[in-house]
Protein backbone atom coordinates (compact mmCIF):
# COMPACT_ATOMS: atom_id res chain seq x y z
CA UNK A 1 0.00 0.00 0.00
CA UNK A 2 2.91 2.34 0.64
CA UNK A 3 4.09 1.92 -2.96
CA UNK A 4 0.67 2.53 -4.56
CA UNK A 5 -0.60 6.08 -5.16
CA UNK A 6 -3.60 7.17 -3.15
CA UNK A 7 -6.81 7.45 -5.15
CA UNK A 8 -7.59 10.98 -6.25
CA UNK A 9 -9.87 12.78 -3.80
CA UNK A 10 -12.83 14.03 -5.85
CA UNK A 11 -15.01 14.95 -2.90
CA UNK A 12 -16.41 18.44 -3.39
CA UNK A 13 -15.20 18.55 -6.99
CA UNK A 14 -17.47 20.78 -9.10
CA UNK A 15 -19.85 18.85 -11.35
CA UNK A 16 -20.72 19.55 -14.99
CA UNK A 17 -23.53 17.59 -16.66
CA UNK A 18 -23.73 17.35 -20.45
CA UNK A 19 -27.21 16.13 -21.35
CA UNK A 20 -29.72 15.79 -24.17
CA UNK A 21 -32.52 16.38 -21.69
CA UNK A 22 -36.04 16.49 -23.11
CA UNK A 23 -36.17 13.18 -24.95
CA UNK A 24 -36.09 10.01 -22.87
CA UNK A 25 -36.94 11.19 -19.36
CA UNK A 26 -33.90 9.49 -17.80
CA UNK A 27 -31.83 12.64 -18.44
CA UNK A 28 -34.27 14.81 -16.52
CA UNK A 29 -34.41 12.39 -13.60
CA UNK A 30 -30.60 12.31 -13.53
CA UNK A 31 -30.33 16.11 -13.52
CA UNK A 32 -32.95 16.29 -10.77
CA UNK A 33 -31.10 13.66 -8.72
CA UNK A 34 -27.85 15.61 -9.07
CA UNK A 35 -29.60 18.83 -8.04
CA UNK A 36 -31.02 17.12 -4.97
CA UNK A 37 -27.92 15.15 -4.03
CA UNK A 38 -25.07 17.62 -4.35
CA UNK A 39 -24.46 21.31 -3.99
CA UNK A 40 -21.43 20.85 -6.24
CA UNK A 41 -23.55 20.77 -9.42
CA UNK A 42 -22.37 23.93 -11.16
CA UNK A 43 -23.24 23.68 -14.85
CA UNK A 44 -25.69 21.86 -17.12
CA UNK A 45 -24.84 21.90 -20.83
CA UNK A 46 -27.29 20.58 -23.39
CA UNK A 47 -26.30 18.48 -26.37
CA UNK A 48 -28.12 17.46 -29.53
CA UNK A 49 -29.95 20.75 -29.02
CA UNK A 50 -33.29 21.63 -30.55
CA UNK A 51 -33.30 25.41 -31.04
CA UNK A 52 -32.31 25.94 -27.42
CA UNK A 53 -35.41 24.19 -26.07
CA UNK A 54 -33.49 21.56 -24.13
CA UNK A 55 -31.56 24.25 -22.24
CA UNK A 56 -34.75 26.17 -21.48
CA UNK A 57 -36.33 23.01 -20.07
CA UNK A 58 -33.24 22.37 -17.91
CA UNK A 59 -33.42 25.96 -16.64
CA UNK A 60 -37.11 25.59 -15.80
CA UNK A 61 -36.54 22.31 -13.94
CA UNK A 62 -33.60 23.65 -11.93
CA UNK A 63 -35.49 26.82 -11.01
CA UNK A 64 -38.45 24.77 -9.76
CA UNK A 65 -35.96 22.78 -7.67
CA UNK A 66 -34.56 25.91 -6.05
CA UNK A 67 -31.24 25.68 -7.88
CA UNK A 68 -30.88 29.03 -9.69
CA UNK A 69 -27.17 28.81 -8.83
CA UNK A 70 -26.62 26.12 -11.50
CA UNK A 71 -25.66 27.61 -14.88
CA UNK A 72 -27.42 26.29 -17.97
CA UNK A 73 -25.93 26.56 -21.45
CA UNK A 74 -27.31 25.47 -24.82
CA UNK A 75 -24.68 23.38 -26.56
CA UNK A 76 -24.22 21.65 -29.89
CA UNK A 77 -27.05 21.26 -32.38
CA UNK A 78 -26.58 18.11 -34.43
CA UNK A 79 -29.73 17.36 -36.37
CA UNK A 80 -33.46 17.00 -35.94
CA UNK A 81 -34.11 14.17 -33.51
CA UNK A 82 -37.27 12.23 -32.74
CA UNK A 83 -36.29 12.03 -29.09
CA UNK A 84 -37.85 15.32 -27.98
CA UNK A 85 -41.14 15.30 -26.10
CA UNK A 86 -41.24 18.31 -23.76
CA UNK A 87 -42.05 21.19 -26.10
CA UNK A 88 -45.35 21.71 -24.24
CA UNK A 89 -43.75 21.70 -20.78
CA UNK A 90 -41.61 24.86 -20.93
CA UNK A 91 -43.39 28.14 -20.11
CA UNK A 92 -42.90 30.78 -22.77
CA UNK A 93 -41.43 33.20 -20.24
CA UNK A 94 -38.38 30.96 -19.68
CA UNK A 95 -35.74 32.88 -21.66
CA UNK A 96 -33.25 31.52 -24.14
CA UNK A 97 -30.09 30.37 -22.37
CA UNK A 98 -26.52 31.35 -23.09
CA UNK A 99 -24.65 29.40 -25.77
CA UNK A 100 -21.00 29.97 -24.84
CA UNK A 101 -20.11 26.43 -23.76
CA UNK A 102 -16.35 26.95 -23.56
CA UNK A 103 -16.67 30.17 -21.55
CA UNK A 104 -19.03 28.48 -19.09
CA UNK A 105 -16.65 25.55 -18.59
CA UNK A 106 -13.79 27.98 -18.04
CA UNK A 107 -15.86 29.75 -15.37
CA UNK A 108 -16.28 26.47 -13.50
CA UNK A 109 -12.57 25.69 -13.81
CA UNK A 110 -11.59 29.18 -12.64
CA UNK A 111 -13.58 28.79 -9.45
CA UNK A 112 -11.49 25.85 -8.20
CA UNK A 113 -7.87 24.71 -8.22
CA UNK A 114 -8.67 21.02 -8.48
CA UNK A 115 -10.31 18.59 -10.87
CA UNK A 116 -13.81 19.00 -12.26
CA UNK A 117 -16.25 16.13 -12.86
CA UNK A 118 -17.83 15.92 -16.32
CA UNK A 119 -20.83 13.61 -16.63
CA UNK A 120 -21.70 12.94 -20.27
CA UNK A 121 -25.31 11.93 -20.90
CA UNK A 122 -25.40 13.12 -24.51
CA UNK A 123 -23.33 12.72 -27.68
CA UNK A 124 -19.70 13.74 -27.10
CA UNK A 125 -19.98 16.90 -29.23
CA UNK A 126 -19.66 19.42 -26.39
CA UNK A 127 -16.74 17.61 -24.78
CA UNK A 128 -14.87 17.43 -28.10
CA UNK A 129 -15.54 21.15 -28.61
CA UNK A 130 -14.16 22.02 -25.17
CA UNK A 131 -11.06 19.90 -25.71
CA UNK A 132 -10.41 21.61 -29.05
CA UNK A 133 -11.08 25.19 -27.96
CA UNK A 134 -9.83 25.04 -24.37
CA UNK A 135 -7.05 22.41 -24.37
CA UNK A 136 -5.91 23.65 -20.96
CA UNK A 137 -9.13 22.20 -19.54
CA UNK A 138 -8.39 18.62 -20.59
CA UNK A 139 -6.01 17.69 -17.77
CA UNK A 140 -8.52 18.84 -15.14
CA UNK A 141 -11.61 17.09 -16.41
CA UNK A 142 -12.59 13.72 -14.95
CA UNK A 143 -15.02 12.32 -17.49
CA UNK A 144 -17.73 9.73 -16.96
CA UNK A 145 -19.66 9.10 -20.17
CA UNK A 146 -22.87 7.19 -20.83
CA UNK A 147 -22.27 5.48 -24.16
CA UNK A 148 -20.54 2.86 -26.20
CA UNK A 149 -21.32 -0.84 -26.25
CA UNK A 150 -19.43 -4.08 -26.63
CA UNK A 151 -22.64 -6.04 -27.17
CA UNK A 152 -25.06 -3.53 -28.67
CA UNK A 153 -28.54 -4.85 -29.34
CA UNK A 154 -28.16 -3.93 -33.04
CA UNK A 155 -24.63 -4.96 -34.10
CA UNK A 156 -24.95 -3.09 -37.40
CA UNK A 157 -24.86 0.34 -35.75
CA UNK A 158 -23.12 2.11 -32.89
CA UNK A 159 -24.70 2.96 -29.56
CA UNK A 160 -26.92 6.08 -29.65
CA UNK A 161 -24.70 8.68 -27.95
CA UNK A 162 -21.69 7.66 -30.03
CA UNK A 163 -23.68 7.24 -33.25
CA UNK A 164 -25.04 10.79 -33.24
CA UNK A 165 -21.56 12.32 -33.44
CA UNK A 166 -18.92 9.74 -34.32
CA UNK A 167 -16.19 12.31 -35.16
CA UNK A 168 -16.58 13.83 -31.68
CA UNK A 169 -16.22 10.41 -30.06
CA UNK A 170 -13.06 9.75 -32.09
CA UNK A 171 -11.68 13.15 -31.06
CA UNK A 172 -12.21 12.38 -27.38
CA UNK A 173 -10.49 9.00 -27.67
CA UNK A 174 -7.61 10.64 -29.54
CA UNK A 175 -7.18 13.11 -26.67
CA UNK A 176 -7.00 10.19 -24.24
CA UNK A 177 -4.50 8.33 -26.41
CA UNK A 178 -2.34 11.45 -26.60
CA UNK A 179 -2.29 11.81 -22.82
CA UNK A 180 -4.18 15.09 -22.88
CA UNK A 181 -7.38 13.84 -21.22
CA UNK A 182 -7.21 11.46 -18.24
CA UNK A 183 -8.77 8.09 -19.00
CA UNK A 184 -12.55 8.46 -18.80
CA UNK A 185 -15.02 5.91 -17.51
CA UNK A 186 -17.64 4.72 -20.00
CA UNK A 187 -20.93 3.36 -18.66
CA UNK A 188 -21.87 1.21 -21.62
CA UNK A 189 -25.20 0.18 -23.04
CA UNK A 190 -24.81 -3.49 -22.12
CA UNK A 191 -24.87 -2.43 -18.46
CA UNK A 192 -27.51 0.33 -18.63
CA UNK A 193 -30.01 -1.23 -21.05
CA UNK A 194 -32.00 -3.40 -18.65
CA UNK A 195 -35.57 -3.45 -17.34
CA UNK A 196 -34.08 -3.70 -13.85
CA UNK A 197 -33.66 0.09 -13.88
CA UNK A 198 -36.78 0.97 -15.84
CA UNK A 199 -39.27 3.50 -14.48
CA UNK A 200 -42.86 2.82 -15.58
CA UNK A 201 -46.26 4.12 -14.56
CA UNK A 202 -46.32 1.32 -11.96
CA UNK A 203 -43.02 2.27 -10.33
CA UNK A 204 -42.88 3.62 -6.81
CA UNK A 205 -40.85 6.57 -8.08
CA UNK A 206 -43.37 7.50 -10.77
CA UNK A 207 -46.30 7.23 -8.35
CA UNK A 208 -44.57 9.62 -5.95
CA UNK A 209 -43.77 12.13 -8.69
CA UNK A 210 -47.35 12.04 -10.02
CA UNK A 211 -49.10 12.12 -6.64
CA UNK A 212 -51.41 15.01 -5.73
CA UNK A 213 -49.52 17.59 -3.72
CA UNK A 214 -46.11 16.61 -5.09
CA UNK A 215 -43.60 19.46 -5.51
CA UNK A 216 -43.87 21.40 -8.76
CA UNK A 217 -40.60 19.95 -10.04
CA UNK A 218 -41.88 16.43 -9.39
CA UNK A 219 -45.09 17.19 -11.28
CA UNK A 220 -42.96 18.40 -14.19
CA UNK A 221 -40.96 15.15 -14.19
CA UNK A 222 -44.16 13.10 -14.08
CA UNK A 223 -45.51 15.02 -17.08
CA UNK A 224 -42.23 14.40 -18.90
CA UNK A 225 -42.49 10.68 -18.20
CA UNK A 226 -46.11 10.69 -19.36
CA UNK A 227 -45.09 12.29 -22.66
CA UNK A 228 -42.34 9.70 -23.16
CA UNK A 229 -44.67 6.82 -22.31
CA UNK A 230 -47.33 8.09 -24.72
CA UNK A 231 -45.10 8.90 -27.67
CA UNK A 232 -42.29 6.35 -27.49
CA UNK A 233 -42.15 3.61 -24.87
CA UNK A 234 -44.01 2.63 -21.66
CA UNK A 235 -40.80 2.75 -19.63
CA UNK A 236 -37.67 4.83 -19.16
CA UNK A 237 -34.43 2.99 -18.37
CA UNK A 238 -32.25 5.07 -16.09
CA UNK A 239 -29.04 4.99 -18.14
CA UNK A 240 -28.02 8.50 -17.14
CA UNK A 241 -28.70 8.45 -13.43
CA UNK A 242 -26.65 5.25 -13.22
CA UNK A 243 -23.84 7.08 -15.04
CA UNK A 244 -24.16 9.95 -12.55
CA UNK A 245 -23.63 7.58 -9.63
CA UNK A 246 -20.42 6.27 -11.19
CA UNK A 247 -19.11 9.82 -11.51
CA UNK A 248 -19.99 10.46 -7.86
CA UNK A 249 -18.09 7.29 -6.88
CA UNK A 250 -21.18 5.68 -5.40
CA UNK A 251 -20.90 1.89 -5.05
CA UNK A 252 -23.27 0.74 -7.78
CA UNK A 253 -21.26 0.33 -11.00
CA UNK A 254 -18.38 -2.11 -11.34
CA UNK A 255 -15.80 -1.03 -13.95
CA UNK A 256 -12.31 -2.07 -14.94
CA UNK A 257 -9.49 -0.88 -17.17
CA UNK A 258 -10.06 -2.01 -20.74
CA UNK A 259 -8.48 -1.15 -24.10
CA UNK A 260 -11.20 0.02 -26.48
CA UNK A 261 -11.10 0.55 -30.24
CA UNK A 262 -13.75 2.40 -32.24
CA UNK A 263 -14.46 1.79 -35.92
CA UNK A 264 -15.44 4.33 -38.57
CA UNK A 265 -19.13 4.24 -37.67
CA UNK A 266 -18.57 4.35 -33.91
CA UNK A 267 -18.89 0.70 -32.90
CA UNK A 268 -16.67 -0.14 -29.92
CA UNK A 269 -14.73 -3.34 -29.30
CA UNK A 270 -11.93 -4.49 -27.01
CA UNK A 271 -8.50 -4.43 -28.65
CA UNK A 272 -4.91 -4.65 -27.47
CA UNK A 273 -4.24 -1.72 -29.79
CA UNK A 274 -7.08 0.38 -28.43
CA UNK A 275 -7.24 3.26 -25.97
CA UNK A 276 -7.15 2.36 -22.28
CA UNK A 277 -10.35 3.45 -20.51
CA UNK A 278 -12.46 2.49 -17.55
CA UNK A 279 -15.33 0.37 -18.90
CA UNK A 280 -18.43 -0.74 -17.02
CA UNK A 281 -18.87 -4.47 -16.39
CA UNK A 282 -21.92 -4.79 -14.15
CA UNK A 283 -24.04 -2.88 -11.65
CA UNK A 284 -26.03 -3.41 -8.48
CA UNK A 285 -29.37 -2.43 -9.97
CA UNK A 286 -31.53 -2.87 -6.89
CA UNK A 287 -29.28 -0.72 -4.73
CA UNK A 288 -29.06 1.93 -7.45
CA UNK A 289 -32.83 2.15 -7.86
CA UNK A 290 -33.24 2.40 -4.10
CA UNK A 291 -30.77 5.30 -4.09
CA UNK A 292 -32.48 7.08 -6.99
CA UNK A 293 -35.92 6.72 -5.44
CA UNK A 294 -34.74 7.89 -2.03
CA UNK A 295 -32.80 10.81 -3.50
CA UNK A 296 -35.79 12.10 -5.44
CA UNK A 297 -38.57 11.31 -2.97
CA UNK A 298 -36.97 12.28 0.35
CA UNK A 299 -39.18 14.59 2.40
CA UNK A 300 -36.45 17.21 2.28
CA UNK A 301 -33.50 17.65 -0.02
CA UNK A 302 -31.30 14.58 0.05
CA UNK A 303 -28.33 16.95 0.08
CA UNK A 304 -29.61 18.77 3.13
CA UNK A 305 -30.10 15.56 5.11
CA UNK A 306 -26.58 14.25 4.59
CA UNK A 307 -23.66 15.16 6.88
CA UNK A 308 -21.61 18.00 5.46
CA UNK A 309 -18.48 15.87 5.15
CA UNK A 310 -20.36 13.35 2.99
CA UNK A 311 -21.82 15.82 0.50
CA UNK A 312 -20.31 15.75 -2.96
Amino acid sequence: MRSAPFPEDLRNAPLIIDTDIGGDADDALAVAAAARYTGDLKLVITGDESQGRRARFARHLLDLMGRPDVMTVAGAELSDTPYFVIEHLVPQDVPAQRTDVVAAVREVLAATDGPVLWVGMAPLSNLAHVLAEAPEAAARLRVTQMGGALRYRNPEIAEHNVRLDVPAAHSVLAAVAAGQLPAPEFIASEVTFTPKIEVTAESELYRWLAAPGAPSWATLLAAHLDAWFTRFHPGSMQHDALTLTAALDLPFVDSDDTCIAMDDIGRTTTSDNGVRLRWSLDADYDAFMAWLTKTLTGGTSAMATRPADERR
